[in-house]
């Protein structure tokens, strides 16, 4: 496949208080006990050679990848919080380093990667759509793209209650959205080789309901 140039654009426009960074981690260190650290390592298990990570945060996925990569590239559009990853807790031997980019315009060459991480990341962004055809953008021939987010519920009073605190939750947490769809916008851009269901213990109502799987490009 031929490689174009990485796309060029506007300064990344991210929504980020420091308050928002300094809590992020322990907002969701009972969430990690709870089964969320187990999810990361076992869904991250499948990651192989040359890896992208979007919208790595504080770096809380970095003690789960296998130490078997080729590369491990964290992207990270925002300051505050990409200030507080330790690349230090990266496998040993592991080629890692920061970007400073946003999943929806990724400085990085077609076909540049074999697995792409997003992991409670498609919430947030701007444009998911476009994250996700980014994402796809960057991936090998063959290459996935892992993925662990909260998501919308499908029906019933959770659904109800996500859409009367969209608003709230939002300004709670830096933009997030509880109520994306964000399965089908996978879907809409890539095939679904795999996915799960479950519950974010340990997190607000409006955040519980999850999916994770692996994705290929169409």
């Amino acid at each position: 496949m031929p490689t174009t140039e990485a796309p060029t654009g506007p300064p990344v426009d991210v929504i980020e208080s420091r308050l928002g960074a300094a809590l992020y981690d322990p907002v969701l260190w009972v969430a990690e006990r709870l089964g969320i650290a187990a999810l990361r390592r076992e869904l991250l298990a499948e990651a192989r050679g040359a890896v992208l990570e979007i919208g790595a945060g504080t770096g809380l996925n970095l003690p789960h990848y296998p130490g078997d990569l080729n590369q491990l590239v964290l992207a990270e559009p925002g300051h505050r919080i990409g200030e507080r990853i330790d690349l230090d807790r990266a496998p040993t031997g592991v080629p890692t380093r920061l970007e400073r980019a946003s999943a929806e315009r990724l400085p990085f060459a077609d076909a540049s990667f074999d697995t792409v991480v997003s992991t409670f990341v498609l919430c947030t962004v701007g444009d998911p759509r476009r994250a996700v055809a980014e994402a796809a953008r960057v991936l090998r021939p063959g290459g996935r793209l892992l993925f662990l987010e909260h998501v919308g519920a499908e029906s019933g009073w959770r659904r109800a209650l996500q859409r009367r605190s969209v608003r709230a939750w939002a300004a709670f947490a830096d933009g997030c959205r509880c109520d994306r769809d964000t399965v089908g916008t996978i879907e809409a851009g890539m095939r679904i080789e795999s996915i799960a269901r479950g519950r974010w213990r340990g997190m607000p109502a409006v955040v519980k309901p999850l999916a994770w799987g692996r994705a290929t490009t169409v």
